[in-house]
Parts: C-alpha cells; sequence; structure tokens
C-alpha cells in the first residue's frame, strides 16, 4: 500500500489516478497510522515551500516523514515535495526543510538566462547522473513534464538526474530510500507512469 500524503497543497487526483493505472493499491491520507501502516509514501505539492512546510509541521506530519525515511521506508517527493526532502528554500524568505536530502532550494531568476520564461512550464528531457532504481524502466532522453520557478542547488552527491533549461537545473534526486522528482510524473505519460511503476517496486532495506 503506497499512502499519498494529503496535506493541503498537493495535486492528489491525478496521482492517485497515475498510480491505479499502474495496478498501485494507495490511500490519500493525514492519518499518522495509515502512513505507519504503509510500504511507500508519496508527497506531492504545488504552491509556496513556506506554507507547505508549516501545514507540514502543524499536524506533526514534517516529523512523521522524517521518522519513516530515516527508518528505510521508501518516500517519493514530487514537484515541491521534492523541494520539501532538502535542508532549506529561499523562496520568498529563508526555510527549513525537511533535511532529508543536502541541498538547498533556490529561484531560476537570475540563474539562468533572462530571457527565458519563468516558471518553466513543458517537456524536458531528462539526462541520468549515475544510475538509479527510479529509471529501470525508461531511458537517458526521455521527455517528462515540468512546471517550476526554484531548483534545487547544492546538492551535487544526491542528483540522479538532470534537465537543460539554460543552465543544467536538478530534475531529480535520492539518497538511499528517498526519492524526488522535480518534474510531475504523474503528468507526464508513459514515462512517468513506468517511473511511478519502478518507485513502487523498490524494497525497504533489510
Amino acid at each position: 500500500m503506497i499512502a499519498i500524503l494529503d496535506y493541503g497543497v498537493g495535486n492528489l487526483f491525478s496521482l492517485s489516478s497515475s498510480l491505479a493505472a499502474i495496478g498501485a493499491d494507495c490511500v490519500v491520507t493525514r492519518d499518522p497510522a495509515e502512513i505507519r501502516a504503509a510500504d511507500r509514501l508519496i508527497l506531492p505539492g504545488v504552491g509556496a515551500f513556506g506554507d507547505a512546510i508549516e501545514k507540514l509541521k502543524k499536524d506533526g506530519l514534517d516529523r512523521l516523514i522524517k521518522s519513516e525515511a530515516q527508518n528505510g521506508k521508501p518516500l517519493l517527493g514530487i514537484c515541491l515535495g521534492m523541494q520539501l526532502l532538502f535542508e532549506k528554500s529561499y523562496e520568498f524568505g529563508c526555510f527549513e526543510g525537511l533535511g532529508l536530502l543536502q541541498g538547498d532550494v533556490v529561484p531560476m531568476r537570475g540563474r539562468i538566462d533572462p530571457s527565458l520564461k519563468i516558471p518553466h512550464i513543458g517537456w524536458n528531457a531528462l539526462r541520468f547522473v549515475g544510475e538509479s532504481p527510479l529509471f529501470r524502466y525508461i531511458e537517458d532522453g526521455d521527455f517528462v513534464y515540468f512546471v517550476h520557478s526554484f531548483f534545487a542547488d547544492r546538492c551535487e552527491d544526491s542528483v540522479i538526474a538532470q534537465t537543460e533549461y539554460g543552465i543544467p537545473l536538478t530534475a531529480a534526486a535520492a539518497d538511499g530510500c528517498v526519492f524526488g522528482c522535480q518534474f510531475h510524473p504523474e503528468k507526464s505519460g508513459k514515462v512517468g507512469l513506468a517511473i511511478l511503476r519502478a518507485f513502487c517496486e523498490t524494497e525497504k532495506p533489510l
């Protein structure tokens, strides 16, 4: 069973529909008992980092997510959910993240060519950095769908894929059984479904 964490800022219907399409059992929940009982966790998210981390803290979900991940339960953060996995975000201030991945979330503005539109919206190719079980069913160069204005930086040790948008941007990161996708697998067609399928096959370390 996969628990999709419902803390008020996620695109839950598309994600649950995508998991159903690959035959995965899932529940949309904020119930700590269901989260602890789940085999895997997905942290979705859209919107502002500061609001999202406060919503997680309000119900103690931040501590629960960290505890479950640190105990080896596979966790996938998507879009803002990925950004929340890092140590800090500089989105409209400075906010502490969950600290499950090393690095900071920084704005594209001032770092990419000013002629490029922000937010970065659309299909871009993935360029693998090393190997990851998350990409076992897809190919280097496959396209996925992005919608974002901020990206993970200072995270070289955990980057597993980049995409090019004026400069190389972090597209995905991982550390052990903690995974993050800046793009939206649930909006990325067959490639996205293949990534979700691979995540559903990840196992908790013995």
